[in-house]
């Protein structure tokens, strides 16, 4: 096989770890990745902020030159590097804290704030070891697609291209359209279609940037499996509860007050279409992790191995690029790590007894590893957007939960354990998908992967708590669980960890969830976005479709010109982005003026008669699909 060259000599002797470089790449990942956490939050979903974070520090470095000096390539690297580990941070931390403050715990910011920095410091140095078996010798089969991306930006800009301008305009579109809603309340945050004939069924859109954007970003196939199932709950399901219901004058578990005949689409959603889709995100989460079985054997192996080779590595490392940090060093954390657990309790909020700690922190480590190894092999195929982090999580917390059924430990300070468990595996995975892009990204620059690392290190340190507090103050603003931010992948877990240590989930409900799950696999879908889209409302659903579907028309217009459909499609992503972390930011925003006024912005008092508020809302959203669709096509 031909010897990998990096774009920068491996025997350059460059300086590529700064501090204008750190402390502008902490900068821009506390602001992307508290945008994700909003996200997260609102919709379950996040996404990759390698490209953006390179484009924007390409830009940056590039304005403020006369003040910082010039900047290299390997600057900027290391910028994105650092910065895109709040983003992970932010996937991990949604998907389990909200859950505590479900269950009344109410964990402080500095809680919060150590589980992220536990989590993010196993990430990082598990991957150590790994780095050399999954960047180095599967360069040419593992393409690490954001990676691959944010180096060629950066290649790119420093050829004399840059592309930030539609990250920037995106950044203000989305923030100042959030803004008409949220602040001014020019127009309904949703709006709602009666469908005839079909008892309770309801269409309806949350016109609003993010999910465009996200729509975008994931494309057509996911995009419209994900509205599938929305439709499936909304017109399907739904409609075929009230059918069967109308006639009972008595209250249908889980429910215990209301009869179905009495109850709204909404409510009919609340009480039983949401165990459907937790069962169905269950089982469509343990299915792709079953599915990541033989990578995930394969990987662990080559990592095992690279464990015990670590030693000899040392004559290895003549050159610049092959200098990772010291597995002393991942020795040292894994043990502070156990020890932060087993003898804080107090920090963390577990439980107080010496051998629940124990076997916890046990878990952390095993689980932790194993999935590291398969979070950095999945992302690099498929990309971190993709990463089934969820899914992952769910396996720890059943294998942790059904460890604690079987020692006893059921009562509520047990399921608080479980789920710190969950937490802490959870971000470890999330950073490790996202150190690989940055670790390829790097290997084919050029970068010193021991200066990744540490910046990666450091990018945990300076915003775990940063964005730890994003998530505080948007849960004591909007409340978790809430129509404004539902938090739906805590609340799967939190199903999660009560139906196995509580046993007081409706089964059938679930069951009925996972038999969706394996038909779609049956049928060739892909089953946990499918299932995502029967948890969540179909209004969250439908402009993610939208975004979808604007993506395939210009890529569709381009017909076989391959470099302008690659073009179009980057604008769109970074635009896409842009409008991802401009609503996101407004949000948190709001979250703080909430927090100390003690309410959110009340508008400016307008009222549309009738429906016309809804026509407001949707040419609103039609104008915001034109300015996507022409920035896209714009030379």
């Amino acid at each position: 096989m031909e010897e990998h060259k990096p774009y920068v000599p491996d025997i350059t002797p460059y300086k590529d770890i700064t501090l204008k470089a750190v402390i502008m790449g902490a900068i821009f990942g506390v602001i992307f990745g508290s945008a994700n956490a909003y996200l997260g939050l609102r919709v379950g979903l996040t996404i990759s902020t390698a490209i953006p974070l390179a484009v924007i520090s390409v830009a940056v470095f590039k304005a403020l030159s006369p003040i910082l000096g010039k900047s290299t390539i390997l600057d900027c690297n290391i910028a994105q590097t650092t910065g895109s580990a709040s983003s992970s941070l932010a996937s991990g931390l949604i998907f389990t804290i909200p859950a505590l403050f479900l269950w009344g715990f109410n964990p402080s910011l500095f809680k919060i704030g150590t589980l992220a920095l536990l989590g993010g410091i196993l990430g990082v140095l598990f991957m150590i070891p790994l780095r050399r078996a999954l960047i180095v010798k599967e360069h040419a089969t593992l393409p690490y697609p954001e990676g691959t991306a944010a180096a060629q930006v950066l290649i790119s800009a420093d050829e004399g291209g840059a592309k930030a301008k539609n990250v920037f305009l995106g950044l203000a579109v989305g923030a100042f359209f959030k803004a008409l809603v949220e602040i001014f309340k020019l127009w309904p945050e949703k709006i709602y279609l009666k469908v005839p004939v079909l008892k309770k069924a309801l269409l309806g859109m949350e016109p609003t940037p993010a999910l465009l954007g996200v729509g975008f970003i994931l494309g057509p196939r996911i995009a419209g499996i994900m509205v599938a199932g929305g439709l499936l709950s909304w017109i399907g399901i739904i409609p075929l509860i009230s059918y069967f219901g109308e006639n009972l004058s008595m209250p249908l578990f889980p429910e215990t007050n209301l009869p179905i005949a009495q109850m709204s689409a909404e409510e009919i959603w609340k009480n039983y279409i949401k165990f459907i889709g937790a069962g169905a995100v269950a089982v469509g989460g343990i299915i792709a992790v079953v599915k990541a079985m033989p990578t995930m054997f394969s990987a662990l192996k080559v990592g095992i191995k690279d464990f015990s080779l670590s030693r000899q590595n040392a004559q290895f490392q003549k050159k610049r690029t092959d200098n990772d940090l010291p597995i002393t060093v991942l020795g040292f954390g894994v043990l502070i790590v156990i020890i932060i657990i087993i003898l804080a309790p107090q920090i963390l909020g577990i439980s107080t007894t010496f051998l629940v700690r124990l076997i916890a922190s046990v878990c952390i480590v095993i689980f932790a590893f194993c999935f590291v190894t398969v979070s950095s092999r999945i992302v690099g195929m498929i990309g971190v957007s993709s990463n089934p982090t969820s899914g992952m999580t769910i396996v720890t917390l059943l294998g942790t939960s059904l460890l604690f059924l079987a020692l006893g430990w059921t009562d509520i300070l047990g399921m608080a354990t479980a789920l710190t468990v969950g937490t802490v595996v959870c971000v470890a995975a999330s950073i490790a998908g996202d150190i690989s892009q940055d670790l390829k990204a790097g290997y084919i620059i050029g970068a010193t992967p021991k200066r990744q690392q540490s910046a990666e290190l450091i990018g945990v340190l300076a915003s775990a708590f940063a964005i730890a507090g994003a998530i505080w103050l948007l849960g004591e603003a909007f409340s978790f669980g809430s129509t404004a931010l539902p938090a739906p992948q805590a609340t799967l877990m939190k199903t999660v960890v009560e139906g196995v240590l509580g046993g007081n989930l409706p089964w059938g409900l679930v069951l009925i969830g996972g038999a969706f799950a394996i038909v779609a696999e049956l049928l060739g879908v892909p089953s946990l976005p499918f299932a995502v889209g029967i948890y969540l409302p179909l209004s969250t659903m439908t402009p993610v479709f939208v975004g979808g579907a604007v993506r395939h028309f210009i890529e569709k217009r381009a017909g076989n010109n391959e470099k302008l459909k690659a073009t179009r499609k980057e604008k769109g992503v970074l635009l896409s982005s842009g409008f991802i972390a401009g609503e996101g930011i407004l949000m948190v925003f709001v979250a703080i003026y909430a927090y100390f006024a003690k309410a959110t912005p009340k508008g400016i008092g307008l009222v549309w008669p009738g429906n016309v508020g809804d026509f407001v809302a949707l040419a609103a959203f039609i104008a915001l699909v034109t300015y996507l669709v022409v920035k896209s096509y714009k030379k």
